[in-house]
């Protein structure tokens, strides 16, 4: 049985350390166990809530997708895409937004602490918010929810968020009467670690003491240097609490190397060789995804094909359908079955046929499709990759003989008639 997860990365400024040690490197090793299916999204629209800088949207949404496909991330193996790009997003947006309480919005963390800051300075309690703030759990939720995702990791700030999914989603199930979302939980890692900045504070565009991720080697010594520290001379025993240099160190050092270090500090390293230590073990990580971050980054387009790439299946196998279901629960309908006959009346009122998409213990990729009653049509065999997987689904969806069902790479469950009006129906449905 497999779990699936869902991460989202806002497109909003360049990756640094803090962002790797605490976010893309452990993500990047969660997806490559054999019982999580993975999705990670680059959320833009959110994006556009903080800033309104297009040429900065743009280039970050490049940098951070560069990022995190020359630190390890495989989009043959996980679901990588862009949130602009599933419209389904917005529509299911919009669902949500006409059942969530406003009362819940109102004690929304980021929306209170806005309103507190106006107050505070004497302004207008709504002054300079804009609704893109206020609104930003529901459109969450349904980042969330559209792809059914079980958990979701998140840092402690961000729980009030899925417990709002979660209200959101069983407010719809309640009213339209049926159970059509999962209830996501918060994936909370106690062990994320946090790296301190320049000034040793945390790491922070907002405190701007960052070290850029992939800064050139020249560059990254030079912001290593200047990293604060006292005024203990050479020689001098130095204390590991407290210092960033050492907390640096430790997050890209194995137990042997921080011991050593952590030694080292205790016979009076001097601050310099220190730093030459830090410096050089950071990049001996970095250096190999610099190189491949930078010929990413050269090549723009084949960045642009991988996220459209990624849109495009998810919308097929995934968005589409789902959508046309909930289009038909909460009474989006064809208006011409209301007078055809009873039969094609039940046909309107049933929900449509899909394709599930899930990865087993095995590590393998498999697919199967159900009626509208949830009988099993057809059950494939294993695939390496997802991407194979929704090639044979999408040449199942497109075909409409008999032959098309005769494969090595899936079995029918049921007779070949009921599987092809099956697709029929998702064909017709769009």
């Amino acid at each position: 049985m497999t779990t699936r997860v869902l991460t989202g990365i806002t497109t909003s400024g360049t990756p640094h350390l803090g962002n790797y040690v605490g976010a893309v490197r452990p993500a990047i090793a969660a997806s490559r166990a054999t019982d999580v299916e993975s999705f990670y999204f680059l959320a833009d629209l959110h994006s556009l809530i903080k800033a309104q800088d297009p040429g900065r949207t743009q280039r970050s949404t490049l940098e951070i997708a560069a990022t995190w496909l020359a630190c390890g991330l495989d989009p043959d193996k996980v679901w990588f895409y862009r949130q602009s790009d599933i419209p389904e997003i917005n529509e299911l947006n919009w669902f949500l937004t006409c059942i969530a309480g406003k009362g819940i919005l109102n004690r929304a963390h980021a929306y209170k602490a806005a309103v507190d800051k106006n107050t505070a300075e004497g302004e207008d309690a709504d002054a300079g918010i804009t609704a893109g703030l206020f609104m930003y759990p529901v459109l969450m939720a349904a980042d969330i929810l559209i792809f059914n995702a079980k958990q979701v990791p998140v840092g402690r700030d961000q729980v009030q968020h899925i417990e709002m999914a979660r209200d959101f989603a069983q407010r719809f199930n309640h009213v339209y009467g049926r159970e059509f979302f999962v209830l996501p939980e918060a994936l909370i890692d106690e062990q994320v670690a946090t790296l301190p900045g320049l000034d040793g504070r945390k790491m922070s565009k907002s405190y701007d003491n960052t070290i850029p991720l992939f800064a050139k080697r020249e560059e990254l010594r030079r912001l290593v240097f200047s990293i604060l520290t006292d005024s203990r001379a050479p020689g001098e025993p130095k204390t590991t609490e407290g210092s960033a240099l050492f907390q640096l160190y430790q997050a890209f050092a194995s137990a042997g190397e921080t011991a050593a270090f952590a030694q080292a500090f205790a016979d009076g390293i001097s601050w310099g060789d220190a730093k030459q230590q830090l410096f050089e073990r950071i990049d001996a990580e970095i250096a190999p995804l610099r190189e491949r971050y930078e010929a990413l980054m050269a090549d723009p387009a084949a960045i642009e094909a991988t996220l459209r790439r990624g849109g495009e299946r998810l919308r097929e196998q995934f968005a589409k359908p789902f959508l046309a279901e909930l289009r038909h629960a909460v009474g989006l309908r064809d208006l011409s079955a209301q007078g055809g006959e009873e039969g094609k009346q039940k046909k309107a009122k049933a929900a449509l046929p899909v394709f599930k998409q899930y990865r087993e213990a095995d590590g393998r990729f498999y697919f199967k499709l159900t009626d509208d009653a949830g009988v099993l049509l057809i059950q494939s065999e294993g695939f390496d990759s997802p991407r194979e997987a929704g090639q044979t689904i999408a040449v199942l969806k497109q075909a409409a003989a008999a032959d098309a069902l005769e494969s090595p790479l899936f079995k029918l469950e049921a007779e070949t008639d009921a599987v092809l009006e099956a697709l029929q129906a998702l064909r017709e449905a769009g």
